[in-house]
């Protein structure tokens, strides 16, 4: 491949719609959220604690006539010993009116929906000490009283829809714990036998009565060696849709994926079925009366109107029928309104692990499929337009995220959203004529907003940080530069605070995850392993570059990386800090480095291969790729990348790793990892800090327990930055070590 074409090529991307900066205050959410009073002293410097005030928004959900708007809103406790984030659902109007909490309590809630008729808000917690059931599915009444449960399933329902009737709800469920597995773990024989006895996700249901007092009882849909992902109900309510793959691993569904329907009872006849299960229960072997295959029998005779035997209840009730076989891997299906077309995520005719995502709309009812073009061909199908013309989705188009509009016919694709900034948590009203949405800029924290989706037009109905300081920010540019083989790199470059042109600065080199990652154009005081304008206020610059293999930027741009790991991407991050110092912003003698994941990799690839750094980070990072493809969980996207299995070519893995170039390292390198992390092992880290370590390189190793791949507690998070600052601080000679550090 020579250079790389830009797929932002549409003029009227780049515009950005002016945000409501100001409402009537009657208008308009500015409830703090929880947030507690600042300091004086930390009203005008960014510190990690200030960052955590502003509360991460999620999870909209928009009314089926668009003129109420559910989020949800996470805040962290760090009070004493907690150190957690609790999550409740927020309600307003769509013009910004009657704002208020709708739950409450010290148990989450999350996934609000509303039902079809728009008289519930649903949603899931762990509320009320259900035991071992985990979260269920709740609703509160729109016209005001108090939650009550509507299922009660014995684990913890997932993914969760309303059928169009509004009468029923589905929803995935773990395969719960056996009796003797449960006993196994009370008397400490609870061994684990790797990749055997998986617990698959599967299908259940419930009918739904308003007036009922207690929680329905589910019945199953689907059953057997298989593991279902997603689902969309028809249109009719008779059928679902759904997703599979082989088994539960994270690996398999890089390798595994296919569609199949099943039919659905309906209200009566669920209700059929579970009492025929009560009965049999209640006059079983255990009273002597009836066995179990009689009470089937009794069932298939006609005693219970449903005629369904009570032998079929444990074995899934559903009559399922591959839709979508083969060598591909499918996923999130999702039925049309006409119920003629369902459409799909494909990665066509073979596996793509390194990271493929088309658009794909078939005959409901089986025959040939059409894909749909997308700039980025790795999208997310968020709805069917109300006459089914067209699907909208979610791209990342470079450092910007935007919905489109493509035609389920294959014509033209239209932007349904523009300007700077991303786009999250899409919610679409029934006929998709609405949209509620949060959205973001590098200087601007998320919001909600609503806007049609013809003729964008978007209107801001919170505003969450209100009460939130915000000093003066680092402001962030949008960068770009030609690395070698032509290749056009962009990256997010974020200028200390207060910064004068014509200064030069200590340099952070900050590298995304993923490959497949990307940096995007998010708010950069928001609180995160890097907290952005922390290192801004300390008088950084940071530049966050896209090299290739990132996402956003097509297929082939993605891909340019396979089996280059540490070539052609470090001479793209590199190009990038030279074009830095080129504008005078960077001093070519404080350059500092640091990433997580795939970032971490890079880090620990950079260090062997020059000395430019005076201090690096590295952050979950794989220096041996051969030991990390037989310990991570993904161990077929590292293999996708490379092209070979490392036993059929020992030499391509040495040479792209990190761990066979050691002994050219001399920068002094911190090592962050979570004691918990299947993706990247902690065993990754430890070897790089005990072979840096052994060689007398400047080193240290920080281990977060209770985390996997990147911290999850709020006071873990806040950590990060300042260790890292801490260490680059020391080797820039501008703060004195404590006599109690021990790092060399």
């Amino acid at each position: 491949m020579s250079g790389s074409r830009n797929i932002l090529s549409q003029p009227f991307l780049l515009r950005t719609p002016l945000r409501v900066l100001a409402l009537a205050a009657a208008l308009i959410l500015t409830a703090s959220f929880g947030a507690h009073e600042a300091h004086a002293q930390a009203d005008d410097a960014w510190t990690p604690a200030l960052s955590m005030q502003y509360r991460a928004v999620s999870g909209t959900a928009i009314s089926p006539d668009g003129s109420r708007i559910a989020f949800v809103v996470r805040e962290p406790l760090m009070e004493g010993p907690q150190s957690e984030y609790l999550s409740h659902i927020w309600m307003t109007d769509a013009d910004g009116t009657r704002a208020a909490q709708w739950t409450r309590g010290e148990a989450s809630a999350g996934s609000p929906q509303f039902s079809p008729d728009g008289a519930w808000l649903s949603f899931t917690s762990g509320r009320d000490g259900e035991g071992e059931g985990g979260s269920q599915v709740w609703a509160l009444p729109m016209a005001g009283g108090e939650a009550r449960q509507l299922t009660k399933a014995e684990g913890s329902a997932g993914g969760y829809r309303w059928s169009p009737d509004g009468t029923r709800i589905a929803f995935l469920m773990r395969d719960p714990a056996t009796a003797e597995e449960k006993k196994a773990r009370e008397e400490k024989r609870d061994v684990i036998l790797v990749d055997r006895d998986y617990k698959f996700s599967h299908l259940y249901v419930a009918a739904i009565d308003p007036d009922a007092d207690e929680p329905a009882t589910p019945v199953r849909l689907t059953a057997g060696d298989f593991h279902v992902t997603g689902f969309s109900w028809a249109p009719d309510g008779e059928r679902i849709v759904f997703a599979h793959q082989v088994d539960p691993r994270i690996n398999t569904g890089r390798l595994s994926g296919d569609l199949s329907t099943t039919t659905v009872p309906d209200a009566a006849q669920i209700a059929e079925i579970v009492a025929s299960r009560e009965w049999a229960e209640s006059e079983g072997p255990a009273e002597g009366n009836v066995t179990r295959t009689e009470a089937a029998e009794a069932a298939e005779a006609g005693l219970f109107a449903g005629n369904i035997r009570l032998t079929e209840i444990d074995d899934g009730i559903g009559e399922v029928t591959l839709l979508v076989g083969g060598a591909g891997i499918e996923r999130s299906p999702l039925w049309s309104p006409d119920g003629a077309w369902i459409a799909y995520v494909s990665t066509g005719d073979q596996p793509e692990p390194i990271g493929l995502g088309d658009v794909y709309v078939m005959p409901a009812e089986g025959g040939e499929a059409r894909r749909l073009d997308t700039p980025n061909r790795s999208a997310a199908v968020l709805g069917w337009a109300g006459d089914s013309s067209e699907l909208l989705l979610l791209e990342s188009l470079g450092t910007r995220r935007h919905v489109l509009a493509v035609p389920a016919d294959g014509g033209e694709m239209r932007f349904i959203s523009y300007g700077d900034g991303v786009i999250g948590s899409v919610a679409l009203t029934d006929d998709a004529s609405r949209m509620a949405f949060t959205w973001q800029t590098p200087e601007e924290p998320w919001d909600v907003f609503v806007s049609p989706t013809n003729g964008y037009s978007p209107q801001q109905v919170t505003d969450l940080h209100a009460s939130v300081p915000r000093p003066e920010m680092g402001r962030t540019h949008l960068v770009s530069w030609t690395s070698t083989e032509g290749f056009e790199i962009e990256g997010l470059l974020t200028y200390p605070v207060g910064y004068e042109e014509g200064e030069r600065v200590p340099l952070i080199l900050n590298v995304h995850g993923g490959p497949a990652g990307v940096f995007s154009q998010g708010f950069t005081g928001s609180a995160a392993a890097y907290m952005l304008q922390y290192f801004a206020q300390e008088g950084f610059a940071i530049l966050r570059p896209n090299p290739r293999g990132s996402t956003g930027y097509g297929k082939d741009f993605r891909y340019a990386n396979f089996q280059d790991w540490g070539f052609g991407d470090f001479r793209d991050l590199m190009s990038g800090v030279d074009h830095v110092i080129e504008m005078g912003v960077a001093d070519p003698d404080r350059l500092l480095l640091m990433g997580w994941s795939y970032g971490g990799y890079m880090t620990s690839w950079a260090v062997t291969q020059t000395d430019r750094f005076v201090a690096a980070s590295m952050g979950a990072g794989l220096p041996n790729l051969v030991s990390m493809t037989t310990t991570t969980d993904i161990q077929d996207y590292l293999v996708g990348h490379m092209g070979v299995e490392f036993w059929e070519d020992y030499e391509r893995y040495e040479r792209h790793s990190a761990m066979y170039h050691i002994a050219n390292v001399v920068t002094p390198t911190q090592v962050i990892h979570g004691a918990e992390d299947l993706r990247v092992p902690f065993t990754q880290g430890q070897e790089f800090y005990r072979a840096l370590d052994r060689r007398g390189v400047p080193t240290e190793m920080v281990v977060y327990p209770r985390t996997p791949h990147g911290p999850r507690e709020p006071k873990f998070v806040m950590d990060v930055s300042e260790r890292i600052l801490t260490w680059f601080r020391k080797h820039l000679g501008s703060e004195a070590v404590t006599a109690g550090d021990e790092s060399r």
